[in-house]
């Protein structure tokens, strides 16, 4: 019998006497090789290296087999090994060859998202050298040795004191001793070291001691009670199954998830638990650790800023069994798990769980499938489900357990909705506050309270206008404008880093009378500090967290009550429990809701509903302050109400109407390189194929431009295709891309589901 890979499922597995390779640096190239009987027994899923072409090339074997087209006398053989056995397990490489054709993906590039560059490259664990002392040593010898060698003398009574051997460089620089004196003591006889793997652990700092919650487990609310009985009843019955766990903001969604970990642990499984930004993983592993430390559970943290080494022994861990709990990133979803058995989404609505590079999978969507794969439950928690989960519970595809109120009868924050224009026309909001939103603040902080203030634009202004010629300073390279950072006045481009100094005349007439318009995180902060000349204000943002730990060491500052004002981005929007905020702050709540995205209604009522839960969440009630221009648009008036249920009627009935997702699929395809012309001719000419091709059952919008033409000096030029059925249009588009000739200068990516689309 064979698997859907074709790898046999038999006692003779690794004995077949050849194997079909993929060279990780060619793209989907299956290529078949002898396997010499020193390698062997071989395992699908090991990385090897093969002859090609004269080099020597990594590769991953995908199947054993013994038939082949090609004589096998004159195949080349296997030049050896570059890990020890499979590094892609048969789930994982199954899921890579669904991965590769849904998302239309090099097969390559769906390993090298799974498998850490440093095991790809057959590097070993880190390992690390460890000293202990040889017992018994008599006290005549300890004596003259402190005589002797004094220094030696003093590591050596040391030694003596430990239980075990110690890492020989941390004692060393703890007792600010040289090496010379650690090779003394083997040299006598009185020492001997050996080298231990290393296991370089994430997050172990203290940064997070605060986060943690109480060893014990609190006692569940009904809703809790009832939604952690009926979600385990069907955990315990075995086999795939995907449920929504929705819940309004501070309702105890993670004490749900929490239990469900606990009771898959004590069966011995694994639980892979997914967040969709780094920004929150510090607190969650914090939580997770705290509460699963008494029942001996080994969490480990997956992401991708985490050092390579990191990532490479986070794998190993988890591969060789001796981790249970794998929290992360999207990334994590690849965690070559031995026996995964519980699968958490949390915050799955979130954009982020998008991979907006090759492969451009969807974090969530993946994992649902590795769940089906397994043979497991999928849990998807959010306050604010995406359009498309809540769709599939409609559709009875997912289940649904739901939580209305809050832990501890809290109430659910007071939310108010300023009209700008009329504070303006009224002579009272020309600053970047209301009057409302200032007088609360200087509420807040004479009560000792916290708040945070969102606004999802770093930077200090967006836009340098001269208003004599109405020049603009746009970016060389792309079609934006330049942000001004005021903390070394310089402007600089979001998209592809061209930086330049702020200028103090207009570039094209020279007038001194140059504006800057527009708001950032930046300008946030500053009219913080002169509002609140007393109160400790820090901003939070892709500039400021740039150094490393510098968001977990904010706040856990916050949490201790050293910051009275936060100012941020979407990295403080959402999943961050501090019970002493009862102000939260909507700077500008347009930003999302007019962009060019179908999504954008969307992505307006989550930001709003999920910025608000950050405020009450402790025993004081807490208030929110929306901003805005539009405040009857209907994603506003939603989130105001918190009414879910009339939000999804009115977008769903909009997005059926107009047959966008969730009603179809849709696949963009984007065209660009540094000739706009010649983009402009392969799109067209792209686009007249691909109606022969596709036929009607393929609506085809475009070409058009992307929201942003240019970027990095290239044009970009997109086509939509909306499709009932995505697996065959998409097979049909990369076969078409396979024979289509596309000229020097033009590139071309698929995103399959897309989420942004800039």
């Amino acid at each position: 019998m064979q698997s859907e890979l074709g790898v046999e499922k038999t006692a003779g597995l690794g004995t077949k006497p050849m194997a079909e390779v993929v060279p990780l640096s060619r793209g989907d190239l299956r290529l078949t090789y002898r396997i010499p009987s020193a390698l062997q027994p071989l395992l699908p899923g090991t990385l090897v290296i093969v002859p090609l072409q004269r080099r020597r090339e990594k590769a991953v074997v995908v199947k054993l087999t013994d038939v082949c087209d090609f004589p096998q006398n004159k195949l080349l053989n296997i030049s050896g090994l570059l890990s020890e056995g499979s590094v892609l397990p048969p789930d994982l490489l199954k899921l890579a060859t669904w991965m590769a054709g849904y998302y239309m993906a090099p097969f390559r590039t769906v390993v090298e998202a799974m498998v850490p560059a440093p095991v790809r490259e057959g590097k070993g664990q880190m390992r690390e050298t460890m000293i202990e002392a040889i017992r018994p040593v008599e006290k005549e010898t300890l004596e003259a040795l402190n005589k002797a060698a004094r220094r030696q003398g003093e590591l050596l009574q040391f030694l003596l004191q430990q239980t075990k051997a110690q890492p020989r460089s941390l004692v060393l620089k703890r007792m600010n001793m040289s090496a010379s004196v650690a090779e003394g003591l083997v040299e006598k006889g009185l020492a001997k070291c050996h080298s231990e793997s290393r296991v370089r652990e994430s997050y172990q700092d203290g940064l997070d001691a605060e986060a943690v919650t109480a060893s014990g487990p609190p006692a569940l609310t009904e809703e809790q009670e009832a939604a952690f009985t009926r979600l385990e009843e069907v955990r315990k019955e075995g086999g795939f199954a995907c449920w929504l766990l929705h819940g309004v903001t501070g309702s105890g969604k993670t004490e749900v998830y929490l239990r469900l970990m606990e009771k898959t642990l004590e069966e011995g499984g694994q639980v892979l638990f997914l967040v969709p930004e780094i920004a929150l993983a510090p607190q969650t592993v914090a939580r997770v650790r705290s509460r699963l430390v008494s029942t001996g559970a080994n969490v480990v943290v997956w992401h991708s800023n985490l050092s390579a080494g990191q990532r490479a022994d986070a794998f190993r861990e988890v591969a060789e069994g001796r981790a249970n709990v794998v929290v992360g990133a999207r990334s994590a979803v690849f965690a070559p798990f031995p026996d995964l058995r519980l699968v958490l989404v949390d915050e799955e609505h979130e954009p982020a769980y998008k991979q907006e590079e090759t492969p451009r999978y969807h974090g969530r969507d993946v994992a649902i499938m590795r769940a089906f794969d397994r043979k497991v439950m999928c849990l998807l928690g959010s306050a604010t489900p995406a359009l498309e989960t809540l769709y599939n519970v409609r559709a009875e595809k997912f289940g649904v357990v739901k939580l209305t109120k809050r832990v501890d009868d809290r109430q659910m924050p007071l939310l108010h909705v300023v009209d700008l224009r009329r504070a303006r026309a009224a002579g009272k909001g020309g600053g970047l506050f209301s009057p409302l939103l200032r007088d609360k603040m200087i509420d807040r902080l004479e009560k000792g309270e916290q708040t945070i203030l969102f606004l999802n634009r770093r930077g200090y202004s967006t836009t340098a206008l001269c208003p004599s010629c109405g020049h603009v300073v746009e970016c060389p390279h792309c079609s934006v404008g330049l942000t001004l950072h005021r903390t070394d006045n310089r402007m600089r481009c979001h998209l592809c880093g061209y930086e330049k100094e702020a200028p103090t005349y207009c570039p094209s007439c020279r007038s001194p009378d140059f504006k800057w318009k527009g708001s950032g995180t930046q300008k946030v902060e500053a009219a913080v500090q002169a509002l609140l000349p007393k109160a400790r204000v820090v901003r939070l943002d892709a500039d400021s967290a740039r150094k490393r730990n510098h968001f977990r060491s904010v706040l856990q500052n916050f949490r201790k009550g050293k910051i009275d004002v936060l100012v941020g981005t979407q990295m403080i929007a959402k999943g961050l429990d501090f019970p002493n905020v009862t102000l939260v702050g909507l700077i500008d709540a347009d930003l999302s809701l007019h962009q060019e995205d179908f999504r954008a209604a969307e992505r307006t009522f989550q930001l709003i509903v999920q910025v608000s839960g950050r405020s009450g969440r402790g025993d004081r009630a807490g208030e929110v302050v929306v901003q805005t221009l539009t405040p009857h648009a209907p994603p506003i008036q939603f989130a105001r109400r918190q009414d879910f249920d009339g939000f999804l009627d009115e977008e769903l009935s909009l997005r059926e109407e107009f047959r966008y997702p969730p009603y179809r699929h849709l696949i963009r395809q984007v065209l660009q390189g540094r000739n706009e012309e010649k983009i402009w001719f392969v799109a067209e000419k792209w686009a007249e194929e691909a109606e022969k091709t596709l036929g009607a059952d393929v609506e085809i919008r475009g070409p058009a431009p992307t929201p942003i033409e240019k970027v990095a000096d290239e044009y970009r030029v997109q086509l939509w295709y909306f499709t009932s059925a995505v697996s065959s249009t998409g097979q049909r588009l990369a076969r078409m891309a396979q024979k289509f000739e596309l000229p020097d200068g033009v590139k071309m990516m698929f995103d399959v589901d897309a989420v942004g689309l800039r």
